[in-house]
């Protein structure tokens, strides 16, 4: 079977979960933690681009799929706003974790709410074949943002 969009985004949710729960069991100040929340990091901000650009741009076009593009869009900002909360020199302290928490939460709400409610808003919109293409160009776009991000 050929891979849509929706197969590539769910391969980035599970790195995401996945991230997420060790970010949480990870030690208080140890590079595995820094290292953890750097890969979080780039994985969300990679993920959130491409998915913007190969889902939400499409969605945004047809009127059935503008509010649920503007909510995704704004609980985006919502992780990056925490994320950046989040970079901060000292990963140990209790404040830090209770944001991680936070950020964990979002993280796995936003994607349940994706997965449930904005694939089938956007199944409705885009066209079976379009969505093999859209999965091709998320991917590219995905892999290039990963590079350059984990770079900087």
């Amino acid at each position: 079977m050929t891979e849509t969009i929706y197969d590539a985004l769910r391969e980035s949710h599970e790195i995401q979960r996945s991230l997420c729960r060790r970010l949480l069991r990870s030690q208080a100040g140890t590079a595995a933690r820094a290292d953890l929340f750097k890969q979080l990091r780039v994985e969300l901000a990679a993920h959130e681009a491409a998915e913007e650009r190969y889902l939400y741009v499409p969605m945004l076009m047809d009127d059935m799929g503008l509010d649920a593009s503007r909510h995704a869009l704004h609980e985006h900002h919502e992780l990056d706003e925490l994320v950046e909360a989040l970079q901060v020199v000292d990963k140990s302290g209790a404040a830090w974790m209770a944001t991680a928490k936070k950020l964990s939460e979002k993280v796995h709400h936003h994607l349940r709410e994706e997965e449930k409610k904005f694939f089938q808003v956007s199944g409705k919109i885009i066209p079976d074949a379009r969505k093999i293409g859209l999965a091709r160009s998320y991917r590219r776009d995905h892999a290039r943002l990963l590079k350059k991000l984990a770079e900087g």
